[in-house]
């Protein structure tokens, strides 16, 4: 059997010989930031995602986020629709660019946006949606779809859990949104340390895209340095930013891609084992997917019933006092000082996120977990609560 760990983490990425010979392979190459590692892996991530997709590739989905709002056009006066319950990341960007964010409740069972509250919170200065793809489960795509062609608005998916999730069997990445941005932080279901990529199905959003993650520079940089003519002539066309991916980082992304699918069955197969062996606890376990779809088991979140007998803290505490880190997935924007303060939100504003808050506990479940790792957080779990 295998030795457990003597503290079992929330999370930790899954990096094998094939990561290390690349990273290698490109330290001795002597490029380490952008070139032709990166451009590898956005022309096989754009083939992982289907055809006529393009993959840019920047330094974090935070990043991808701000560059995919930014190419729609999103600016002052304008108002942004996404969920309170998702990391700050995804409302902060909208306000880099002089937008409001215009926060919604969720959907009680799936914990991702509510559809009928998106239609609700829209205005004549609403310009795009954000759905947020919680915990690796796809938000109501068609429902939202349906809401952006009826009301002309723009969607950014946010998809930083959601590699390789599907919506109506289409995988998550090719559907019409006018751009999706996947996150590749250490603990998400692939990983560059940090990273992120922006998929779009619109050449201009692409085009933009890439120019602006590199200081509004007309021509690519990778291009610059290697191409056998004189090429130090470039021309600055906007105020961009400093977003790119490195090599080293990409050399990381290319054989995590290739696992991606491998990585998605053994994260379903350890959600599954605890969706059995919790089914008589009194907790809300994850929404299953509709028949058909995938589940990216990003995070398996369990939420504490009333009749639990202990609340969300003391649990997570004595978690930790039996060696098994846990986490808390999300606290909602809503109830941070910085919105809470500049938009006036009482924490009863968003009645469904909050409840689901209160009682949420993100569980370990991380691709190198062995079946004795597992037996112990599950033994733990049901000792706290059985």
């Amino acid at each position: 059997m295998t030795e457990p760990y003597p503290f079992i983490p929330f999370a930790i990425p899954d990096i094998g010989e094939d990561e290390i010979a690349e990273v290698t392979d490109s330290l001795r190459s002597g490029w380490l930031t952008t070139g032709p590692k990166t451009r590898r892996f956005e022309e096989e991530f754009a083939s992982f995602m289907g055809e006529g997709c393009e993959a840019i590739a920047v330094n974090s989905a935070t990043a991808g986020l701000h560059l995919a709002l930014e190419a729609i056009g999103i600016g002052p006066g304008d108002e942004v629709i996404t969920t309170t319950y998702t990391f700050t990341a995804t409302a902060e960007v909208i306000r880099y660019l002089g937008a409001d964010p215009v926060l919604v409740d969720i959907d009680p069972k799936s914990m991702n946006i509510d559809p009928e509250c998106v239609v609700a919170a829209i205005t004549p200065r609403t310009k795009a949606i954000i759905p947020v793809h919680f915990a690796g489960l796809a938000c109501d795509m068609a429902a939202i779809f349906a809401i952006a062609r009826k009301h002309g608005l723009k969607i950014i998916e946010d998809a930083a859990h959601a590699l390789p999730a599907t919506s109506g069997s289409q995988l998550v990445g090719s559907l019409e949104s006018d751009a999706t941005v996947f996150s590749f932080y250490a603990t998400k279901t692939m990983t560059t340390g940090e990273g992120g990529m922006i998929v779009t199905r619109n050449p201009d959003i692409a085009n933009r895209c890439r120019v602006m993650r590199l200081h509004g520079i007309s021509h690519d940089a990778f291009d610059r340095y290697t191409t056998t003519r004189p090429s130090w002539q470039y021309e600055v066309v906007a105020p961009g930013f400093k977003y790119n991916m490195t090599d080293l980082a990409a050399s990381l992304g290319i054989p995590q891609l290739r696992k991606s699918d491998a990585f998605q069955r053994k994260r379903a197969e350890l959600a599954a084992r605890y969706d059995e062996a919790f089914s008589d606890l009194p907790l809300i376990l994850p929404l299953q997917p509709p028949e058909g779809d995938i589940h990216a088991w990003h995070l398996y979140v369990i939420r504490l019933m009333d009749e639990a007998g202990t609340d969300r803290n003391s649990f997570i505490q004595q978690m930790y006092e039996k060696g098994i880190g846990c986490s808390v997935h999300f606290i909602p924007l809503h109830i941070h000082p910085y919105w809470r303060d500049r938009y006036e939100f009482k924490p009863e504003d968003f009645p469904h996120s909050f409840q689901a808050y209160r009682g949420a506990v993100s569980l370990p479940l991380f691709t190198k977990m062995t079946e004795d790792d597992q037996e112990r957080v599950i033994a733990a779990v049901r000792d706290i609560l059985a």
